[in-house]
């Protein structure tokens, strides 16, 4: 399998799980929008996701924090308590939250195209995660899928909403 068509599918995946996740904001009743799922408020579980999925795209923490999106916000990322072991403690706006979506997908297009075997297979760049760039677009994913899929039962359980297959990037197809 050729580069171009390792990263077009990771790309895709990218835009499928940051898709389904942005289905979720903006699906949420306003009611429910600050309401607990699981341990988080609704909010807080998609900016949680997404700023993984930024954080993991990027090179490192420093660059992770110096990168003009953050600057441009620093009212919203404050004190960057996501690297922390603790609870959160900010609410999100749905807007933000979506500005912030469609910043991670940028990255992430931007990401693959400078992506090379090299870098792919190379170490990932970050200490606490012992595996190759690949792998850790991969578990980025997982990972953005897996608190939408929490979201999205969120919606369902609790307001009858029902999420719809998201598949590269778009919703049922279109």
């Amino acid at each position: 399998m050729n580069l171009e068509t390792v990263t077009q599918v990771i790309l895709s995946q990218y835009e499928a799980a940051l898709s389904t996740l942005g289905w979720c904001i903006d699906s949420c009743p306003d009611e429910a929008f600050n309401a607990p799922v699981i341990e988080l408020a609704f909010c807080q579980t998609a900016f949680h996701a997404l700023f993984y999925c930024d954080y993991y795209l990027g090179e490192d923490e420093a660059t992770f924090k110096s990168q003009a999106f953050h600057v441009e916000h620093a009212d919203v990322f404050r004190d960057y308590e996501e690297l922390e072991y603790r609870k959160q403690r900010h609410l999100y706006e749905r807007a933000f939250l979506l500005t912030y979506l469609e910043h991670c997908v940028e990255k992430a297009r931007v990401s693959l195209a400078n992506a090379t075997e090299e870098s792919l297979s190379a170490p990932c760049g970050f200490e606490r995660r012992p595996f190759s760039r690949l792998e850790l677009h991969v578990v980025s994913i997982r990972h953005v899928q897996h608190h939408a899929a929490q979201l999205g039962m969120r919606l369902r359980v609790g307001h009858g909403v029902e999420m719809p297959w998201v598949q590269s990037g778009m919703i049922d197809g279109r």
